[in-house]
């Protein structure tokens, strides 16, 4: 298989490095991590500099190959990624895309594109983590309106979103996984509540979110009443599938930098660290050549990832901690003060192994799946 570029992406890599090298520095830097409106206004300025120089659909509309230029050399730019409206962009987005109405797809998805919203994803719950279709989150139909009362947690960036992606059950006495209706929720609605969670690394970009008779339209339900966890495999598979791309990248560029750090402290003379290093190199260029499959194979299906999404993510996960943890070799000491590079990155690491799935999950669909073994019982 021949992945260097053609004629014509070479041309738009050059036109894309071209513009980066200015917009970039025109972006500024980023905020402090503890000013979410900074933070937010930062994130959706550059969405707003992406839509304007025709960018911004990239991750929707573009041709598989274009779109890994693009996450590439802006990554090599150092440009913002997706930041706090990565749900609208890799997640929301692309779900309203393949699944919501003619109405639905012309009133969100242009204010995400244009950067004038930010989504959060309520799925997860106290009682419902890994066990998704355990959700206890109700909505009961009174005329035009759902009425939402419940609880989700580890929303990421729900007190900066305008919208959330919000299961609830519909249906209490369907089987679990066929009482499920997927909404879009103001979040301004009267009855939300957000409670910011801190993290071990001090951030607090999840959050709880308590729903109290909380009134939604039916307008804004997406797919069929009672069909939301078909709808949800659908967001799910861009979220283990395509979503990650540009995280790829960075532990790349990660990678490098962690290199020629151990070359300046003297830690490059060890050959067990230069094989570690090794390795990661080698997965990261192993992960890069499957994220170019997923995507691939997303756009021939109908824009829509397939089950190796799962595959990817399970090895992704392990695969930066190992960065991480190497990181930690390299700084030495210094990997117990937080001021330093990479630190706060490890922290935050040790979460991957769970989030958008934990990996006991994501083994579950690969072996079901892809190899058809049976269910456990």
């Amino acid at each position: 298989m021949d992945l260097s570029d053609t004629p014509e992406e070479a041309a738009f890599r050059a036109r894309l490095r071209e513009w980066l090298a200015e917009a970039v520095p025109a972006a500024g830097p980023e905020p402090d991590p503890a000013d979410w409106p900074g933070r937010r206004a930062h994130d959706l300025g550059w969405q707003r500099t992406l839509y304007d120089a025709g960018y911004a659909d990239v991750h929707w509309d573009a041709s598989p190959a274009l779109r890994m230029i693009f996450l590439e050399e802006s990554e090599k730019a150092g440009a913002p990624y997706v930041g706090a409206n990565f749900v609208g962009l890799l997640h929301a987005g692309p779900t309203i895309a393949a699944e919501g109405t003619d109405a639905q797809r012309a009133r969100w998805l242009p204010p995400i594109l244009r950067g004038e919203q930010v989504w959060c994803q309520g799925f997860s719950e106290p009682d419902a983590g890994s066990d998704l279709a355990a959700l206890r989150t109700r909505a009961r139909r009174d005329g035009d309106d759902y009425v939402v009362t419940g609880g989700k947690i580890w929303t990421s960036h729900a007190e900066v979103a305008d919208w959330c992606e919000l299961l609830v059950r519909t249906d209490p006495d369907a089987p679990r996984h066929r009482g499920i209706t997927w909404l879009a929720l103001p979040m301004d609605a009267a009855g939300v509540t957000v409670r910011p969670l801190r993290t071990l690394a001090g951030s607090t970009e999840f959050a709880e979110v308590f729903l109290d008779e909380v009134r939604v339209p039916a307008a804004n339900r997406v797919g069929a009443e009672n069909d939301g966890w078909r709808v949800t495999m659908v967001t799910l598979s861009f979220e283990r599938g395509t979503a990650f791309v540009g995280e790829v990248v960075a532990c790349r560029r990660v990678l490098r930098r962690l290199a020629g750090a151990a070359r300046e402290n003297g830690r490059w003379d060890d050959p067990v660290l230069r094989r570690a290093l090794g390795r990661l190199d080698a997965e990261f260029r192993a992960l890069w050549r499957l994220t170019q499959w997923n995507v691939s194979e997303a756009t021939a299906n109908g824009g829509v990832p397939g089950v190796a999404g799962s595959v990817f993510k399970l090895r992704y996960s392990t695969a930066r901690q190992d960065l991480y943890d190497t990181a930690a070799d390299v700084l030495g000491a210094g990997a117990l003060d937080l001021d330093r590079p990479w630190v706060l990155d490890r922290l935050s690491s040790l979460s991957y192994t769970i989030a958008a799935g934990t990996s006991q999950i994501q083994r579950n669909i690969v072996a079901e799946r892809m190899l058809g073994l049976p269910k456990g019982r």
